[in-house]
């Protein structure tokens, strides 16, 4: 009985001791990999840094869970699981369908699709379902990391995205808009404003965006004036210029800047909300 109790323990501690090995042999293989497939992207440039990241991310991802689901098989095979026959069969097959395998297929496909239709890349600053806002920090095959500005880290599950609004796909439109008071002239107004645009193509030439010959797409300018009646406030005007996606952000607040400056150094009214609250009649 000893005897047979001894040979049992060697051969646990052996199996044991494998599969240890397997373990720590295949966590040193996905870190070789990962720092390969870094080293790999460092040293190319056929394509955008962006994208270069957002396919090291989906690549990691992919070693990641190959390996862990490698290791999950063969640790069951050691432990004498059956698994062949388990995917076999057709009740145990169905319910891992019914209950997981949809959803897990549904995350997978949307991370592909993420890659291959370009919806979004790494680093880009993105709103998500209209409910989640940051910038896009890791794309993976099952999850999608959203850095907020607050600096929370979001885990969003691909599957679980309808829409996406992505402020980083080539170029940004900036919009502002003037709402002043009734009582100033219009063509005054105007002709402020087109000075105004004049100042923001010299100070912000470098966040407009470019065409071959370096020349501004779409100078700021105003559009012109896009409500008598805004809110029942005053004249509303809108100044627009096309900027780089990546200087969007700055160009905005910078531009914002400008026009409040001059526009109270011209000591124009705005339009001021006013709410009238009846004061009841002495009886």
């Amino acid at each position: 009985m000893s005897e047979i109790w001894s040979q049992l323990s060697s051969i646990l501690s052996h199996d044991i001791a494998v599969a240890i090995y397997v373990v720590t042999g295949t966590y040193v293989l996905v870190r070789v990999i990962r720092r390969s497939i870094r080293s790999f992207f460092d040293r190319t440039d056929f394509i955008e840094e962006r994208k270069e990241k957002t396919l090291e991310s989906m690549i990691n991802s992919l070693v990641s869970y190959t390996a862990t689901f490698g290791i999950i098989v063969y640790l069951l095979s050691v432990a004498g699981v059956p698994i062949a026959q388990m995917l076999a069969g057709a009740g145990v097959l169905g319910i891992v369908i019914g209950f997981g395998a949809q959803s897990l297929i549904r995350d997978l496909l949307s991370g592909v699709f993420f890659l291959y239709e370009k919806q979004l890349h790494k680093g880009d600053f993105v709103s998500i379902n209209d409910q989640f806002i940051g910038t896009v920090e890791e794309i993976g095959l099952r999850f999608l990391k959203v850095r907020e500005w607050s600096g929370k880290l979001l885990t969003i599950s691909n599957g679980q995205i309808t829409t996406i609004q992505n402020y980083n796909i080539g170029h940004m439109r900036v919009i502002e808009k003037v709402t002043v008071s009734f009582k100033e002239e219009p063509n005054r107004i105007f002709q402020l404003l087109e000075e105004i645009c004049d100042t923001l193509n010299e100070q912000l030439t470098p966040y407009l965006k470019k065409d071959l010959k370096d020349d501004p797409l779409q100078p700021f300018q105003v559009y012109g004036m896009t409500s008598l009646n805004q809110e029942h406030r005053g004249y509303e005007y809108t100044i627009i210029g096309l900027t780089d996606d990546l200087t969007y952000w700055t160009a905005g607040k910078e531009a914002r800047r400008i026009i409040a400056q001059r526009l109270y150094e011209e000591e124009i009214e705005m339009s001021l909300q006013h709410i009238d609250i009846p004061t009841k009649k002495e009886s």
